[in-house]
């Protein structure tokens, strides 16, 4: 049977805390008690983790930067969705990044990454890791397979994507990636932030999946976070006392807000059919009037194919849209008046709110990058994203989109 990430989460939560409790318990200690002094040798030589046996299985905790129950069940939860053997989650989706690119790479190495991603991302990428890492990453248009594997040597340990870039919404050909990557000695990472239960990397060979939980994940713009998916193995060599890059850089998610996010991800599926939903309306009535609009959901879409062949059923084709109004100067006029007169939605950046949130890419998530690479990203100036959020009735949200879009002189 394929994968079903809503009953491997439901699965998950087949499981119940101290008190008996439906909600997972909120453990706020910073340092556990460990039973039998010579236990603790062990947990410091890394021998011993939550889970173990041992310890009549998970009660060998160490210290909250380390491990913490409560993040470490919110972990399980995502793990169990991405359909991996194990999660953990940071105070960021960035700390998820770049925890998982600096545990994997050491200086002299190479990461090979879309063209197209998060600004953080490429400017993390791009100048800090080369700066102070030696970590250098060789860019490239990631729907070319053909340039991916010209691009990836002996020194390449990682191959970066998004599932849906950012924002040009190009799909990546997974299962191709972790081909051409494993072939190579190397790790396919996949940020999967645009995507939760539409696709499941893990299960089409990625070997990490990464989350901002800011967006999608969280669903309220209120708690920024992050998350890794892995194998055991992956997941334990992040926490690892010596060489672990969670646990000696500290990205740590505070407890209360681990609690506060696993109550979100419930309602996860029915939050996502409804983005894509409105969003597969919206990209329709756009594409009918003429607009330059990319949505996976459409059958003119470029990578519909590849989108497909890697999507789960029941979820619809996501909730972001992008549409090209030819320059910045009519972006900034139609989001203002959408925003200021119209009330359809936010000038904000970030995504996955349950209120539309719409930004110039060029020149806001990815300002990072200087004109070349936005020429290579295929980021156009007058590029608007829009993540499409679920307030309002769809047909009075068109209404108000459409008329703006007449105002501005987009469609006549």
């Amino acid at each position: 049977m394929p994968f079903d990430p809503i009953e491997s989460y439901a699965n998950s939560r087949h499981e119940f805390g101290e008190h008996g409790g439906v909600n997972m318990s909120i453990e706020a200690s910073t340092t556990f008690t460990v039973m039998e002094a010579e236990l603790m040798p062990e947990i410091f030589q890394g021998r011993l983790g939550p889970g173990d046996q041992k310890t009549g299985g998970g009660g060998c905790y160490l210290y909250s930067r380390h491990f913490n129950p409560t993040v470490y069940t919110l972990g399980r939860a995502i793990a169990a969705i991405e359909g991996t053997e194990a999660g953990y989650c940071t105070a960021s989706g960035m700390a998820a990044i770049a925890t998982t690119l600096m545990q994997i790479c050491h200086p002299g190495d190479e990461i090979v990454s879309a063209a197209a991603v998060y600004g953080g991302t490429f400017a993390l990428l791009k100048e800090y890791l080369p700066a102070k890492c030696t970590i250098n990453t060789r860019f490239v248009d990631i729907t070319d397979l053909d340039a991916v594997k010209a691009a990836v040597n002996e020194r390449t340990k990682v191959i970066y994507c998004e599932t849906l870039s950012n924002p040009t919404l190009a799909i990546a050909d997974i299962p191709a990636l972790a081909e051409i990557a494993h072939e190579a000695g190397a790790m396919l990472v996949v940020d999967n932030t645009f995507s939760p239960l539409i696709v499941s990397p893990a299960q089409h060979g990625a070997d990490v999946v990464v989350h901002s939980i800011t967006k999608f994940l969280g669903g309220a713009s209120d708690i920024i976070a992050g998350a890794v998916c892995a194998s055991n193995d992956f997941i334990s060599s992040l926490m690892d006392l010596h060489m672990g890059s969670v646990m000696l850089l500290g990205p740590t998610m505070d407890p209360q807000t681990a609690f506060q996010l696993s109550l979100r991800l419930p309602h996860l599926g029915l939050r996502m059919a409804e983005h894509s939903r409105r969003a597969q309306f919206m990209a329709e009535r756009l594409a009918e009037h003429g607009v330059k609009v990319d949505y996976p959901g459409l059958p003119g879409f470029g990578h519909r194919a590849t989108f497909d062949r890697i999507r789960n059923d029941g979820f619809g084709a996501g909730g972001l849209l992008t549409l090209d109004v030819g320059s910045s100067e009519t972006a900034s006029e139609l989001m203002t008046l959408l925003q200021n007169e119209y009330r359809f939605g936010y000038m904000a950046v970030s995504l996955g709110y349950f209120d539309t949130l719409m930004s110039c890419s060029a020149s806001s998530t990815s300002s990072e990058l200087d004109d070349d690479d936005l020429r290579r990203a295929g980021i156009a100036p007058g590029l608007v994203r829009m993540s499409i959020g679920y307030t309002g009735s769809v047909e009075q949200r068109w209404e108000q989109l459409e008329s703006a879009l007449r105002d501005v002189g987009v469609i006549t």
